[in-house]
């Protein structure tokens, strides 16, 4: 039997107080609706519709790269008439498999047990026990301990209200009756809209089991409903991710002060010390550390890699042994081969430095290629731009340029060469040469230093 997914995501979300669509506030660095299209795409499924309507061309845009087919909910009616939309384009013979885009913890291992429910009796419902129901649709079971309805909270009378069993919305519904009783629903509630949970009564009266299944965690079916249940869920999920690491052989000092917003490939005996943020798409290799307070993004590591405290790395590759920081900024499409030292306040910006080399000290380093086993002294820049256009400067191996020096591009400095400290570069400096350019010292005995009036 065929599965075909239906995504709600229509909702503006007004208790985020946000232009933004509820479900493009993001958890982790991707939005709520992508965490749930990415579960659901687990699954083998025919094709996932998300039902949209408040911000819809920016929700789009945003989620160009998904496969999914955009149905639009031009009045939020409710679920049943959010649902609705989307049946068109679904098979009689599929079963429907009904989610939220602002629940987005929801995990395969759970949805798979609620497909299997219902391809036995065409009709499963994700429910679970809380301890404080309030807000939610109470599970009202018949005396054979089957679900029989569902009841909002806004309805409910005083005993329904005391039931902790919950709906969670999540069902799975042979496509055939969906329809059928879709077209059947009514607005008269206390919400006055079409409740997708009224199919439930429908289908007990025409005979069908609804099997109720829970989930693995009651974080699963946790929503975002404003921007503290957001925070909340943010934590859980960089708790979980942390253990997960740390399951698989990496170091991480407090679970609490970490956070992985993107894709992560990580060998084993690596070592994250306190509030590493871990963005976009990352490979680090093993036996890497990665000192405190550290961003890294959509970067490469190789293998024993050192990175000090408070440094950021984005978009580069780092080569084997390198040594960065503290206080380094490594900015994007730098690469740093093997055994590269990059030191204290450096910033190298679209560079490739040769192995061994080393930057220690409060330098800039910009559109450059340095050579291997060069060593480039504190407070070197490399005067990359005229204010209308970017050059490169070129230096090769075994270069020694001293402190203060000035390099303006293009310009190129040959292997071997070595640049005075305090030297402006202005043509090019052949192999094993030294350069120096500075005025005569001149000290004047009868000097007399000037004194506040």
């Amino acid at each position: 039997m065929s599965l075909s997914i239906i995504i709600l995501a229509a909702g503006q979300g007004t208790r985020m107080y946000s232009e933004l669509p509820k479900v493009l506030h993001q958890l982790a660095g991707k939005s709520l609706l992508e965490h749930v299209h990415h579960t659901a795409s687990m699954l083998e499924t025919r094709g996932i519709h998300v039902i949209y309507g408040y911000g819809g061309d920016q929700l789009i845009e945003e989620h160009s790269h998904l496969d999914v087919d955009w149905v639009e909910q031009k009045e939020q009616l409710g679920t049943g008439h959010a649902v609705k939309q989307a049946l068109p384009n679904i098979p009689d013979k599929d079963l429907v498999l009904v989610l939220y885009g602002d629940v987005p913890l929801i995990t395969n291992e759970t949805l798979t047990d609620l497909v299997n429910a219902a391809e036995e009796t065409t009709f499963s419902l994700l429910t679970t026990f809380v301890e404080d129901p309030r807000g939610y649709g109470r599970i009202v079971r018949n005396g054979n301990d089957e679900v029989s309805r569902i009841v909002e909270d806004k309805d409910a009378s005083n005993d329904e209200k005391r039931i902790s069993e919950i709906n969670t919305g999540m069902m799975v519904v042979n496509g055939k009756a969906l329809k059928q009783w879709v077209e059947k629903l009514e607005d008269n509630n206390a919400q006055g809209e079409l409740y997708l949970t009224d199919i439930i009564e429908m289908a007990v009266n025409d005979g069908i089991k609804v099997n109720a299944v829970q989930p693995y965690s009651e974080v699963e079916i946790r929503g975002v409903n404003d921007r503290a249940q957001l925070a909340e869920l943010e934590r859980y999920y960089q708790l979980i991710q942390a253990h997960q690491l740390m399951r698989r052989g990496i170091t991480i000092m407090d679970p609490g002060r970490f956070d992985l917003r993107g894709d992560l490939e990580i060998d084993s005996d690596c070592y994250i010390d306190i509030n590493v943020i871990l963005e976009g798409r990352l490979k680090i290799g093993s036996g890497v550390r990665i000192g405190a307070n550290c961003i890294i993004k959509d970067t490469v590591i190789d293998d024993g890699v050192e990175i000090l405290p408070n440094s950021v790395i984005e978009n580069a590759v780092i080569g084997k042994a390198c040594r960065i920081g503290p206080f380094a900024r490594i900015r994007p499409e730098t690469v740093l081969n093997e055994n590269v030292h990059i030191g204290n306040f450096v910033e190298i910006k679209k560079s490739v430095v040769g192995s061994g080399s080393k930057v220690n000290h409060l330098s800039y380093i910009g559109d450059s290629e340095v050579g291997t086993n060069t060593n480039i002294g504190a407070g070197v820049i490399t005067c990359n731009y005229d204010g209308a256009n970017k050059h490169k400067t070129i230096i090769g191996d075994n270069v020694f340029i001293g402190s203060d020096v000035q390099l303006v591009a293009p310009v190129s400095v040959s292997s071997g060469a070595t640049i005075a400290a305090g030297t402006t570069i202005t043509k090019d400096v052949a192999e094993n040469e030294l350069a120096l350019s500075r005025t005569p010292q001149k000290s004047m005995s009868d000097w007399k230093r000037p004194e506040k009036k």
